[in-house]
């Protein structure tokens, strides 16, 4: 089935946003200082358009628990990472947000024992919702990030509802 949402061309400060996620220095640097959980962990942006955002983990001892697999929070450190910055891409040159998440389900289908690709492809309908927002509008927006093995299978899957306010 086709979208008949085109996809919208990145600003200059969306460019800029997304060149120092995807710059695998510039990211671990920012996290160390930003969320050192994430860099501690090893997690990556390996993709960030306005149509989706992926985030590695790797399965390492840094990132897994007693029972051979990654530790749960580490994963849904790499889910909910793959909906924030989509969310932050999607609002970038469009001016002032607060952004929150209100809620935030689970659901732990496969042991995690490889690296995890998460992937939250709802850009294009969260940037509908961004610029629909006017000056003191609040919205909210439930992102799906779904992780996946190196074969496919669907080990997790996060549902991160986010609430966004444009200030003024």
């Amino acid at each position: 089935m086709e979208s008949s949402v085109s996809t919208p061309a990145l600003n200059a400060a969306a460019k800029s946003y997304q060149s120092k996620m995807t710059n695998p220095f510039v990211f671990w640097f920012a996290m160390l200082f930003k969320l050192p959980s994430a860099a501690f962990w090893g997690l990556k942006v390996k993709t960030l358009t306005m149509e989706k955002c992926e985030v590695t983990i790797p399965y390492s001892w840094k990132s897994q628990n007693p029972f051979k697999s990654i530790y749960f929070a580490a994963l849904a450190g790499a889910g909910e990472l793959s909906t924030g910055a989509l969310c932050q891409l999607t609002q970038a040159g469009k001016g002032k947000f607060s952004m929150l998440v209100v809620d935030f389900k689970a659901e732990f289908l496969k042991k995690s024992d490889q690296k995890i690709t998460f992937t939250c492809d709802q850009g294009l309908e969260l940037n509908e919702l961004i610029d629909s927002l006017a000056p003191q509008d609040t919205g909210t927006m439930t992102l799906v990030s779904t992780g996946k093995n190196k074969s496919g299978e669907v080990v997790a899957k996060f549902y991160v509802t986010w609430s966004f306010k444009r200030k003024s």
